[in-house]
């Protein structure tokens, strides 16, 4: 029984002391990437390649889900609001969904999905086949040349999917409420400008998107120059960076909308 209880408490204990390494190596390569993010703006060329890269090619995966997204949140407003004599409100209801919490919550989720998980395979991939080796022999920072482009390109991405997913939403919450549903469109237009405020809503909707992405965007780019330089090792980074990005959105979105708006 004793030797139990030990075994058990040296596992836990190491599951602990492995956690708290790597959180303190984490924040030392997030540190890093501030610092040498030099080039990435003298030369930025490099940080539009992967703002295409990270953005752009995610631009129809976010339209469609933000579109989707939109039409289930028109026919599911509509039935409850039409309930209490207030349809014409579902368009403030769509459009502060989308804003405060879905847009930004979701389009992040979308992102880590697809382009975080690229970013790990890719730098990932960089370091089994010894580039970022090769890089450092040549007197190249790898993470100035290769980390900081893709850091920058992911916090400046994911604000402008967020905005276009919500935007998608909108229209799509349009299309249900107004032109299948027959809600007056003046009704639908008004009513959501009139409730929708832009330092409350939208500025905050930013605000937490812009933290999103630099959240999602360090945890896939610290997997992937931190994996195994096998297969294994990088499939296993591809898979932590999707798992720990999306309870990292979730939390940060618990405590964002803690702070925002308990005053409201």
């Amino acid at each position: 029984m004793d030797n139990v209880i030990v075994r058990a408490l040296r596992y836990v204990g190491h599951i602990v002391i492995d956690g708290i390494w790597r959180l303190g190596y984490a924040s030392r390569f997030f540190f890093l990437v501030l610092v040498r993010s030099g080039p990435s703006f003298r030369r930025f060329g490099l940080t539009v390649r992967e703002i295409y890269f990270a953005g752009v090619l995610s631009l129809i995966i976010i339209l469609v889900s933000g579109l989707f997204v939109g039409m289930v949140l028109g026919l599911q407003g509509y039935d409850t609001l039409q309930r209490y004599g207030s349809a014409e409100a579902v368009g403030t209801l769509v459009a502060l969904s989308l804003v405060r919490e879905l847009g930004p919550v979701v389009s992040a989720l979308l992102f880590a999905s697809r382009a975080g998980s690229a970013m790990t395979a890719e730098i990932g991939l960089m370091k089994a086949t010894e580039q970022i080796t090769a890089l450092d022999m040549m007197a190249v920072d790898p993470i100035s040349r290769i980390v900081g482009p893709r850091f920058w390109a992911g916090v400046f991405s994911m604000p402008l999917l967020a905005a276009l997913f919500s935007a998608m939403g909108v229209f799509g919450g349009y299309l249900i409420a107004v032109v299948l549903l027959g809600v007056d469109s003046g009704a639908f237009w008004s009513q959501m400008q009139a409730s929708v405020d832009l330092r409350n809503d939208v500025m905050n909707g930013v605000i937490k998107s812009i933290v999103f992405g630099v959240a999602v965007t360090a945890i896939a780019l610290f997997e992937g120059y931190d994996a195994p330089p096998t297969a294994e090792g990088v499939s296993g980074a591809t898979t932590r960076t999707v798992v720990t990005s999306s309870l990292a959105i979730l939390a940060l979105d618990f405590v964002l909308t803690a702070f925002m708006f308990r005053g409201i």
